[in-house]
């Protein structure tokens, strides 16, 4: 006799279910688990003798197999003890084998029976949603899980729960989702004293989800306004929600099953590694550009990035998706965020102050911003320069507008683009819109399109610089309340992106 139990394998954010078999045959007495188990899954199975026989649970002296099916499927972490439990006990008769073969389990087991958190609950869920079983899980995962709604979720603590619930003698109730987390405050554009065109360009590249380059001197106050970016986003609507905590929860970074609504915001160091920013290492797991789907990325010191690094941001700026290929592993996870770096115009950071630059202006500033390459420079829409703050501007009463106001601006601003875009799937924002689309919603009036092909023309700006100034224009005129694109909307777009401080 065979005994089935139900799990999961993660494939990115894809949960894909794996079908635990069971055989307790004749010969000599073994545990043996098969189908591409990983070191963590092998030693499941000393796992799960310790806890059987904390709960005084004797295994019989024969052969046991455990066959993770697709074998050609690799099968990676510890969220299969729970499973693997689950089929065991069907197979010695200690369970219902209709119970275990009704629910998609996963966790890890302690040596006396209790079950620990895992990473993945979330997408599991899903998995479990889609082929209409329940799901088991440790406690500290169910309200994660519970988020789904469309399938129970039971979340006992230990195995011996697990096992008086499946037997029926102490049915666990459902669990519930857990509370949304109250995060810390934004920093509040007020805050900052000048740099009014800075904050412009927050707005806008807020509003219409644009990439931003912002270069300036050391203390300037370019890491001061990428920090408030956060607060002049909307919240993340539900389905944006459950796509960024799919990629989160296999991260481990929903702690207590909480989600938010607020968008996330990464600031990765330049010393970080290649998979750390886009993602793998072992397992394949997400980077930085991943979790900061349908959020914020900053990159400060930009050209101190390793090149090969910022070259691999080009195609998933385009796509919003980015493909994890190792060895053993082709992942693709999404990556759709808002780029804003920062850097400083040269080595020393003091180009422009003749009293403090060093002997190589102005090369120094060619070959420090050289580091970044023509093609990803290009895919900013709005580059600005951010001056330093004189002293005595410092004792200045605060700004008069501050987050909360720029927020409603950008807020109106985004409703009127989901209402642009609501019959055309994926699309969200003037920044993904693209082709017979972009000239149908962003196409200028007579006036507009002759500044635009004049700046065309006479600064060389690519087709894909100029649709990204089609873009910001909308943005602009969606900003202003405008129906349509107009001269001053597609002039002040090109002021942002042919920005003498950031040239290419």
């Amino acid at each position: 006799m065979v005994a089935r139990a139900y799990t999961v394998a993660f494939d990115g954010v894809e949960a894909r279910i794996v079908e635990v078999q069971c055989a307790v045959t004749a010969g000599l007495p073994g545990f043996a688990v098969v189908g591409l188990p990983d070191k963590a899954v092998s030693e499941a199975r000393d796992r799960v003798r310790a806890a059987l026989s904390a709960l005084s649970i004797a295994l019989p002296s024969k052969k046991i197999t455990v066959n993770l099916s697709p074998a050609d499927l690799p099968k990676e972490g510890s969220h299969f003890d729970l499973p693997i439990a689950l089929a065991l006990l069907a197979a010695i008769g200690i369970l219902p084998g209709e119970e275990v073969e009704g629910c998609v389990a996963l966790g890890e087991m302690s040596l006396d029976g209790r079950l620990v958190a895992v990473v993945g609950a979330l997408p599991a869920a899903m998995a479990a949603g889609a082929e209409d079983r329940a799901l088991i899980c440790p406690a500290a995962c169910g309200a994660e899980a519970a988020w789904v709604g469309a399938v129970p979720v039971f979340a006992p603590a230990t195995l011996t729960e697990a096992i008086r619930h499946l037997t029926g003698e102490a049915p666990l109730s459902p669990s519930r989702p857990g509370e949304v987390r109250d995060d810390a405050a934004v920093p509040d554009l007020r805050d900052v004293k000048g740099q009014e065109r800075a904050k412009r360009a927050l707005e806008i590249a807020a509003a219409g989800r644009h990439h931003l380059l912002m270069t300036g001197p050391p203390g300037s106050g370019k890491s001061m306004l990428a920090r408030r970016m956060p607060g002049l986003l909307p919240p993340l609507s539900p389905v944006e929600a459950l796509e960024t905590s799919m990629i989160h929860s296999l991260a481990g970074r929903l702690p207590e099953g909480g989600i938010s609504r607020r968008r996330p915001y990464q600031d990765p160091h330049h010393t970080a590694s290649s998979p750390a920013i886009v993602g793998g290492g072992r397992g394949a797991k997400p980077g930085e550009i991943s979790l900061a789907h349908n959020g914020v990325l900053f990159l400060d010191e930009l050209p101190e990035f390793p090149r090969a690094i910022l070259d691999t941001l080009r195609q998933p700026l385009e796509t919003g998706e980015i493909m994890v290929s190792r060895a053993n592993a082709h992942v693709r996870y999404p990556c759709r965020f808002l780029l804003v770096a920062a850097a400083n115009p040269c080595k020393c950071g003091h180009l422009a102050d003749p009293a403090r630059s060093c002997s190589r202006v102005p090369a120094c500033g060619e070959d420090y911003l050289g580091r970044i390459s023509g093609p990803l420079m290009d895919r900013f829409d709005l580059r600005v320069e951010v001056p330093p703050v004189a002293f005595r501007d410092l004792d200045l009463p605060a700004a008069g507008e501050g987050s909360a106001e720029v927020a409603a601006r950008v807020a109106a601003a985004r409703a009127r683009q989901a209402e642009r875009y609501a019959g055309h799937p994926g699309l969200r924002s003037n920044a993904d819109a693209e082709g017979a689309l972009l000239e149908q919603v962003a196409g200028p009036d007579a006036e507009g399109r002759a500044v635009l092909a004049t700046a065309a023309e006479r600064f060389g700006l690519s087709a894909r610089g100029y649709h990204r100034v089609l873009r910001v224009a909308r943005t602009i005129a969606d900003l202003a309340g405008s129906d349509g694109v107009a001269r001053p909307h597609v002039a002040e777009a090109i002021s942002f992106r042919l920005s003498v401080a950031a040239p290419g």
